[in-house]
């Protein structure tokens, strides 16, 4: 029987191999259904390039977990995608659809453009057939109390939320070539190290399927793209990602368990978080888009997209380097880590003005109608002062 590592080298390559080769396949089906992404006023891209790479993506993982089945057959592999005894109620088909529906749900998007509740019930659908085939967050094991907290029957809507969070952060940090692909290959391949050291086989096999998918396709997607990886893309990597590190943590978990997870996905944690202040700040709908995401704050302090997307590797890379450590480490240490990491996060994002709005309400003088500018607004400047004045203004109300 073939040791491990040759059997995730396999389903690596498997992955990696695939992607290269369905990803002209996946720009010509994308052309052909008008699937593509033309320049505007917020997109970075100066021409119109198709938008439905996870195709690629989505096939890099089906091929991998046919090499892993046909190894199983025929080779004798140990079957890593069957219920173990302590998850024994674990039914990975279920899993399998909850991520061809979460595929579906972003081609269907790329495609006609479904309206933001339709995409939450396509991600909500996809996540409930996940938690039904027993992929929930269970009993957490508190270090610092005597006995383990039950989550019961909280755990069922708690673990859908997580996952639908986990699509979503994912969804709106992919605006330049290669972001959301890279920060996903990084955030997987920490994945796989710490599923291989806590031996969940099934989550380490699933993750470094993902790892070759997601270089696999960096190939086409790193600046200059040509091709995105579109919702069918981003969603995917979300759900296999949110998939991975619950596989990690279901049925019993320790509290700094669960936060290793948020901390590997932290920098796309942040933008969202940080989108959701700055536009509640400014008292815009939160589901308004902006440019004050952290690519876009980096390409206004002057870097390149490529300078952008390889600064926020590094800040990726030195997070899961952090969490690769705090898993090695005592209780104590550990949460001293993790407040290091959130402090260097935090100071980075405040030097980066993340939380600071960049659109906002202006009494048009001509109409005085009340309008939305942009920080690139010739009228944005006055809009500033009126915020402020309007701030100072509560801050000094009885």
């Amino acid at each position: 029987m073939p040791r491990s590592w040759l059997i995730h080298l396999c389903l690596f390559f498997a992955a990696l191999v695939t992607t290269l080769l369905v990803t002209p396949l996946a720009k010509r089906v994308a052309w052909t259904l008008g699937a593509v992404d033309r320049p505007g006023a917020r997109r970075i891209n100066r021409k119109t390039v198709p938008r439905m790479g996870g195709i690629a993506v989505f096939m890099g993982i089906v091929a991998a977990f046919l090499t892993q089945y046909l190894g199983t057959i025929f080779l004798g592999w140990p079957t890593v995608f069957a219920p173990a005894p302590h998850f024994s109620s674990m039914d990975y088909h279920r899993i399998a659809l909850g991520l061809v529906t979460i595929f579906l749900t972003g081609a269907l998007d790329d495609v006609f453009q479904l309206t933001p509740w339709q995409k939450l019930l396509g991600q909500l659908v996809s996540a409930g057939i996940a938690v039904s085939g027993g992929l929930v967050i269970g009993t957490i094991v508190n270090p610092f109390t005597e006995g383990p907290l039950f989550l019961g029957w909280l755990a069922y809507p708690i673990t859908v939320i997580y996952l639908v969070a986990y699509v979503n952060i994912f969804n709106l940090i992919d605006g330049l070539d290669g972001l959301a692909t890279g920060i996903a290959g990084i955030a997987a391949m920490t994945m796989f190290i710490l599923s291989v050291l806590a031996g969940r086989h099934d989550s380490a096999a699933l993750a470094i399927a993902l790892v070759g998918a997601a270089i696999g396709f960096l190939f086409y997607n790193f600046n200059p793209a040509s091709i995105f990886l579109g919702d069918s893309g981003s969603l995917l990597l979300g759900y296999v990602l949110g998939v991975v590190s619950l596989l990690s943590v279901t049925r019993v978990a320790g509290l700094t368990t669960i936060i290793v997870p948020l901390v590997v996905a932290a920098v796309p944690i942040i933008d969202t978080f940080s989108a959701i202040v700055r536009r509640s700040r400014a008292h815009v709908s939160i589901g308004q888009a902006d440019r004050g995401h952290i690519h876009h704050r980096l390409i206004d302090e002057g870097f390149n997209q490529r300078q952008a997307v390889l600064l926020i590797y590094g800040w990726t890379a030195f997070l899961c380097l952090g969490t690769f450590v705090m898993t090695q480490v005592a209780i104590l240490p550990r949460i001293a880590i993790f407040f290091v990491l959130l402090v260097v996060s935090a100071i980075l994002a405040n030097q980066l003005h993340l939380f600071k709005p960049v659109l906002l309400h202006h009494t048009n003088p001509k109409t005085g109608d009340d309008e939305l500018v942009d920080q690139d607004s010739p009228d944005f400047e006055e809009a500033e002062e009126e915020f402020e004045e309007e701030r100072a203004g509560r801050r000094h109300l009885p």
